[in-house]
């Protein structure tokens, strides 16, 4: 891997850039709070080589997003289920809005 391939990853969300310590650090939590959104499914960081947790900008913001849950009092499991529905509600708005899209660009004559 070359220097420029590595400073490409910076932009990229799904790179996973953080340890757990840096992480928990980041998101003012504990290195357990992620242990167990990760044993409920809502996140599984990459293993490094040495089999150390790395997680992506994007996880920690589903992490940051469980913890707002979890410090209003709902149950990590709970949390969890919620952001996890939530991300695919966005998803599915998402597709949806591309699809009306591709729609509103077809040529409505050319199908006849």
């Amino acid at each position: 891997m070359t220097a420029e391939d590595s400073y490409g990853r910076l932009d990229d969300d799904d790179y996973p850039a953080y340890t757990m310590g840096r992480a928990a650090e980041i998101l003012g939590t504990t290195q357990g709070f992620l242990r167990a959104i990760g044993e409920a499914r809502l996140i599984t960081p990459l293993r490094s080589v040495g089999g150390h947790r790395r997680y992506s900008r994007y996880q920690l913001r589903i992490a940051a997003r469980a913890r707002e849950l979890v410090d209003q009092g709902m149950p990590i499991e709970a949390a969890c289920r919620i952001v996890i529905l939530e991300d695919q509600l966005e998803e599915a708005q998402q597709l949806n809005a591309a699809y009306r899209r591709k729609g509103e660009a077809a040529d409505p004559t050319a199908a006849g």
